[in-house]
């Protein structure tokens, strides 16, 4: 049974009352730890400009916290997802009492914006890889341009001689060693080392990758389950009571079966609960 369901049960009423005053300390904290600051970036035209960003650390030390106080019940260690563009801080907990479980989940969404760091040698990267493709786009282009006399070429220069069309494209076909050896010595004479200049290009962007800076935006909003799912930004908060039965966990129940004893006890964890969210 997730707490805030409709119930006309004096005790589930109680409790969901309970659940709302819980919802009522969380937000505000997370607000808090969302709170946004401006930054530094620089935008794929080399552009520097300002943007919004909070630290995620904040809410992962705050749901640490949070677990550490929880000395009796049941903790998972805080995660976060690490999906590209939508990521999610989130962590597990919960107690028994009697045949009852009480369990909850804490979460915050928020999305993933990259930029560069504002420092000079994103740009010197992005010249530096500009003028590699300018480079090779010329130098391909003109042995596509005039690639059947160029190889017929340099196959007299090898030593081979009276290669037709027809002829060289059935060696090139059949033999991929000559074929390679032939396409080596043509870049050879170009002066230009592609591969070279490839392993150079893939050490750039590799560079570049190094110096790419996450920014984080979410809303300072409760969301539910549907929303958390659809990859909505907030925070969510949920708990929820189920009964224990042959090991199987069960959201339906009688709540006018549950022991008095157990009332309290359930009463008790979730003002403990509300107590450790405030502080």
């Amino acid at each position: 049974m997730r707490l805030g369901s409709r119930s006309s049960n004096e005790f589930i009423q109680i409790i969901n009352e309970k659940n709302e005053s819980i919802q009522k300390s969380y937000l505000p904290r997370m607000i808090d730890f969302t709170k946004m600051i401006d930054i530094k970036v620089m935008i794929g035209d080399s552009t520097i400009t300002d943007q919004k960003t909070f630290d995620p650390k904040q809410v992962s030390d705050y749901f640490q916290k949070i677990n550490n106080s929880l000395e009796d019940w049941s903790v998972q260690n805080v995660s976060i997802t690490n999906n590209q563009d939508v990521r999610r801080i989130f962590t597990k907990f919960e107690i028994k009492e009697g045949s009852y479980l009480i369990s909850g989940h804490l979460s915050l969404q928020f999305h993933v914006l990259l930029y560069y760091k504002p420092v000079q040698r994103v740009i010197d990267c992005q010249k530096e890889l500009s003028e590699i493709v300018d480079l090779t786009k010329n130098e391909q282009e003109q042995l596509s341009d005039n690639s059947d006399q160029i190889v017929l070429k340099k196959l007299k220069d090898m030593g081979y001689k009276d290669f037709d069309h027809q002829k060289l494209f059935e060696v090139f076909y059949e033999n991929d060693e000559f074929r390679e050896k032939v396409f080596a010595e043509i870049q050879k004479d170009s002066g230009v080392d592609f591969q070279e200049l490839s392993e150079k290009k893939t050490k750039l962007f590799s560079e570049l990758d190094s110096l790419l800076l996450e920014t984080y935006q979410t809303s300072p909003v409760l969301i539910d389950d549907p929303r958390l799912v659809a990859g909505e930004e907030g925070c969510l908060l949920s708990l929820d009571l189920e009964f224990i039965k042959n090991s199987n966990r069960e959201g339906v129940f009688d709540p006018r079966k549950i022991p008095d004893s157990v009332k309290e006890n359930i009463m008790s964890r979730l003002s403990e609960l509300d107590k450790i969210i405030l502080s």
